[in-house]
């Protein structure tokens, strides 16, 4: 059932008309803790249901992203923080990279490309420029591993522009946005070899189909959480913090720190390809 926060379910009284509607249900799982969820899982409580909260760590988070008296400590991944809220609730469930989605078959009636040797994904955007590698650094690892397989660039249509100034003069590069439906573009990044990406959503598509996944980190840190699911840490190249103690500056990279706008540069490019070519060699 959706809600619709905006008409029939807006404002106090409209929440309540939700709780009316959903009273029959044996327990509340509440997997967002915001003002709206907490008034339900209030009334669910008072009528004597079960309810569950998802705790997000919030003064954890805040004490990681600090610039004083930072404690640098890794916080749960946030699947396990989803799992606790259904072991609240008595449901046997835990988080295994067994549960990992397998990759996809490519039906060759619909799915233009024919997978004739490795294929590299790079996904070099993220929503905030402050986890975004440098352009020219960027441009240093796609010119290393042009030949070593085909490389597919991942965007928004919006960035096709920067992408095609990436694949410029080189051969075996496609520039997926504008190609593929949303329903295929899965079905490519589950058959990648490897992906190189940013803190980002590609980052985490590639990761959940089992797919070696090379995330480089900028203001962000996956100290807080947020990695992609099941991905060794020696993946997660991070930004150099002897030279920028404050690092991560914030949770999801939306916070802008003077003198902090080239902290990507301390990640080495020679480091990336490395990387990425380690798991083409696994490939072979």
């Amino acid at each position: 059932m959706a809600v619709d926060t905006q008409n029939e379910h807006k404002g106090f009284f409209g929440l309540v008309r939700l709780f009316k509607q959903i009273r029959h249900v044996d327990a509340l799982a509440d997997l967002h803790q915001v003002l709206r969820s907490k008034v339900v899982g209030k009334l669910f409580g008072l009528s004597g249901k079960k309810v569950a909260s998802i705790d997000k760590l919030r003064a954890r988070k805040k004490a990681l992203t600090r610039s004083q008296n930072k404690i640098f400590q890794p916080l749960p991944h946030v699947t396990q923080n989803y799992a606790r809220v259904f072991e609240s609730l008595g449901l046997s469930f835990s988080v295994d990279p067994s549960h990992g989605i397998s990759p996809r078959l490519i039906p060759s009636a619909d799915f233009p490309f024919a997978k004739l040797s490795r294929w590299i994904g790079i996904a070099p955007f993220a929503a905030h420029q402050s986890k975004v590698y440098p352009k020219d650094l960027m441009q240093q690892v796609i010119d290393s591993l042009q030949g070593h397989g085909h490389i597919f660039l991942l965007g928004g249509r919006s960035e096709v522009v920067q992408l095609e100034e990436f694949a410029k003069g080189l051969a075996g590069i496609t520039i997926v946005p504008g190609k593929l439906s949303f329903e295929q573009e899965l079905m490519l990044i589950s058959n990648l070899d490897v992906m190189l990406a940013m803190d980002s959503g590609n980052a985490h598509l590639a990761a959940i189909y089992g797919v070696p996944t090379v995330t480089l980190w900028g203001a962000t840190h996956p100290y807080a959480g947020f990695a992609p699911f099941n991905q060794p840490e020696a993946n997660m190249l991070t930004a150099d913090r002897e030279k920028y103690p404050f690092l991560p500056t914030s949770v999801y990279g939306n916070k802008d720190v003077s003198g902090y706008e080239d902290v990507m540069r301390t990640i080495n490019p020679d480091l990336v390809v490395a990387r990425v070519l380690n798991y083409l060699a696994k490939a072979d």
